[in-house]
């Protein structure tokens, strides 16, 4: 990059400001992880929007790591963020904003701090803004903990009966963490994700109508749109964003839950998708999308940097046919084939997501539709393809 150029992106960029930081600390920055080296002091040219910014302490003996901890920030242009390492906690801390305005802007505004701070890397920027592009800061100041600090090491006595052997065997390695103790000291609660739940139960309805409600959850949706999100469905897409990252990047257990019962809400639906949320579905078809080409990436692959890659929990166990994200695309790949009208749009991004998971996977759905090669031109019993405009009015 040419001097001059590179010159104003440190200007217009934000800066994260980051004092005393131990060496061979993994240090992160949305899909970009580092070791942290002598003279580290931050990340600068950092694009205005949602990141989230994560580590993990090494001990002295360099052969152990402590579980992550995360937190998301929204920076604007010349904005300067500054965080301090406290030895005590092993962790890094707010500082006053007087402290901040009076020690450190003017320093990094006059480049003092510009020879140890490293360059944020924008080819990787697209990508991050694919899987963080719903998460706004009332999205941040709805659901991060107090504090701020998201890591597993809160949530280390949380296991719940209704747990996967995978959910399992993630709890068990946090609580079994010889860093945990002295981490959950520091964290007052973990984050305050949006109550999802499980089975339907109304007041006045019994038998088959209740059954209806759990077998298609439409209506379980269009209530928690109204009542928590206040009908904002980004809103809802920022959460699953949000959970995401905070579990993939974070390794926060409650946090991949979350993921998945959204993932099992939505893909629940099955009105929704082809009647009153068509455009809702074809978002959140695209979010998944992104998410899983991002994390079904190989350990270490574009990872700007770092020796180790982002996607560490997505272990074999993700690949089993038995896993609950495979069924659930099984069940709406079916609902799509058999679909009498579909949205063009969504038509289309649910036959990426399911060539991604054969690509990627290995998963072959052919035996419930294969929605990649859904009805030939001529077929007479293919779905009426809709094109709807932005209020989600059929033009066809």
């Amino acid at each position: 990059m040419e001097q001059d150029k590179a010159l104003e992106l440190v200007k217009k960029g934000a800066t994260l400001l980051c004092l005393d930081v131990p060496q061979y600390t993994l240090f992160g920055i949305d899909t970009q992880m580092f070791t942290v080296g002598p003279n580290f002091k931050g990340i600068k040219m950092i694009p205005p929007g949602p990141h989230f910014v994560y580590y993990s302490s090494c001990n002295k003996d360099g052969n152990a790591f402590s579980p992550f901890v995360g937190f998301f920030v929204i920076t604007t242009p010349s904005m300067v963020i500054v965080r301090k390492w406290v030895h005590q906690e092993e962790r890094l801390v707010r500082l006053s904003e007087e402290e901040v305005e009076e020690r450190y802007c003017i320093g990094v505004k006059n480049l003092e701090f510009d020879r140890y701070l490293g360059p944020y890397d924008l080819t990787q920027f697209k990508e991050w803004n694919r899987i963080s592009n719903y998460i706004t800061k009332s999205t941040i100041e709805r659901i991060q903990p107090i504090g701020g600090d998201i890591t597993v090491s809160s949530e280390s006595g949380f296991v719940g009966a209704h747990m996967t052997t995978m959910e399992m065997a993630l709890a068990e390695q946090s609580r079994n963490s010889k860093f945990s103790e002295a981490s959950e000291k520091s964290v007052v609660k973990g984050c305050c994700y949006t109550p999802i739940p499980r089975v339907v139960k109304q007041k006045g309805i019994v038998g088959q109508d209740l059954t209806l409600l759990n077998l298609d959850k439409t209506q379980l949706l269009e209530t928690l749109l109204l009542e928590e999100y206040g009908g904002s469905e980004d809103l809802l897409l920022g959460e699953l964003q949000f959970s995401y990252i905070a579990f993939l990047m974070g390794q926060s257990l409650v946090s991949f839950l979350q993921w998945k019962d959204l993932l099992t809400l939505l893909f629940s639906c099955t009105q929704a998708p082809f009647h009153t949320r068509s455009q809702l579905f074809t978002k959140f078809i695209k979010v998944i999308y992104y998410q899983l080409k991002f994390g079904f990436q190989k350990e270490g692959e574009n990872v700007g940097g770092g020796q180790k890659g982002a996607s560490l929990f997505l272990d074999d166990s993700w690949l089993s046919k038995d896993s609950f994200l495979h069924h659930l695309c099984k069940n709406f790949f079916s609902l799509v084939q058999e679909a009498s009208v579909i949205d063009g749009d969504l038509l289309s991004w649910t036959r990426k997501l399911e060539q991604l998971l054969q690509s990627t996977v290995g998963w072959d759905f052919k035996h419930c539709g294969d929605v990649s090669n859904l009805y030939a031109e001529d077929d007479e019993f293919a779905p009426v393809i809709e094109i709807l405009d932005e209020h989600g009015a059929s033009t066809a």
